[in-house]
C-alpha cells in the first residue's frame, strides 16, 4: 500500500504523520530520527521540515532564497540555515562567530534552537546513504502555498485565523484531518502544539496527493560537500514557474 510521511520537530522530538492511499493514517512521536526511519522506511516518501544539505561558506542556499520570494509576507518563516561548520558549536555565540566567518552572517536564535535536530538528520543521512532518495526537505509554508493555487497563507500559523486557514486547505484533500488532530492532541505525554501537527500533515499530504511526483526548488539543485542536495520539494502539478525538476 502506498504511503507518505510528513515529519516536523515538536518539543525536541520527531512528530510523524503517515497517510495511505486508502485514506487510512497513522500519527506517532519519536525521540530519535533513527527510530522514526525504522518505523517508516517502507513509505514512498519521508518529507521533513528540517534543512538537508548545508553550505560550507558563502551565499545562502538557493532553495531558501527562492522560497522566500514565493511566500510574500510568510517569507520570514524560512529561517537562515547554518553553515556546516557551525553545527558543531557549543553555544549560540560560538555558532554566530563560525557562521559569520564562513558566510558573513550571524545566526538567529530560532536557527540555533533547531540546530541539534539539523545535526541529527545530517548525521543520519551521512551514515544511511540509501535513505537519501526517500528523505527529502520540505517547508510547510511552501507546501501550503502549492496547495493554495500558488498563494501564500494570509495569517501567521500561530494565530487562530492562521490555524483555521491551513486546516481548511488540509480538509479539502483529507477528510480525516480532525481525527488525526484529535488523536495526536489526546496523547497524555506528547504535549505537542497543534500547528506542529498541521505542518507534519501537509508534508504527508504533499507526498501522497502527487503520487510521488515531486519537483525540486531550484531546478538542478547543487550538492553540498557531502553529496546532499540543497533543495526543497513541492508538488509537481502545482508548480508552474518552470523552475522545478521532477524527482
Amino acid at each position: 500500500m502506498n504511503s507518505s510521511v510528513g515529519v516536523d520537530v515538536s518539543k525536541g522530538r520527531w512528530l510523524a504523520v503517515q497517510l495511505f492511499d486508502d485514506a487510512s493514517w497513522d500519527v506517532d512521536l519519536f525521540p530519535t530520527f533513527t527510530e522514526l526511519w525504522k518505523n517508516y522506511q517502507e513509505a514512498k516518501w519521508i518529507l521533513v521540515d528540517i534543512p538537508i544539505g548545508l553550505i560550507d561558506e558563502g551565499a545562502q542556499r538557493a532553495c531558501d532564497t527562492m522560497a522566500r520570494s514565493l511566500l510574500g509576507d510568510r517569507q520570514f518563516s524560512v529561517f537562515q540555515v547554518p553553515c556546516r561548520a557551525a553545527l558543531m558549536a557549543d553555544s549560540w555565540g560560538e555558532a554566530c562567530e563560525i557562521n559569520r566567518s564562513k558566510t558573513g552572517r550571524r545566526m538567529s536564535k530560532q536557527t540555533y534552537a533547531i540546530m541539534p535536530k539539523i545535526r541529527e538528520v545530517d548525521e543520519f543521512l551521512q551514515a544511511t546513504v540509501e535513505a537519501r532518495k526517500k528523505i527529502l526537505e520540505i517547508h510547510p509554508e511552501l507546501c501550503f502555498w502549492a496547495l493554495n493555487n500558488s498563494k501564500p497563507m494570509e495569517h501567521n500559523k500561530k494565530t487562530e485565523p492562521g490555524f483555521k486557514e491551513r486546516l481548511n486547505i488540509l480538509k479539502k484533500h483529507q477528510p480525516k484531518v480532525d481525527d488525526i488532530l484529535t488523536c495526536a492532541l489526546a496523547q497524555p505525554n506528547w504535549k505537542i502544539a497543534k500547528d506542529d501537527i498541521v505542518d507534519a500533515l501537509v508534508g504527508a499530504m504533499v507526498g501522497l496527493l502527487t503520487q510521488g511526483q515531486l519537483t525540486t526548488l531550484p531546478d538542478d539543485p547543487t550538492l553540498d560537500s557531502t553529496g546532499l542536495a540543497m533543495q526543497m520539494v513541492i508538488p509537481a502539478k502545482t508548480y508552474m514557474r518552470g523552475e522545478a525538476n521532477e524527482q
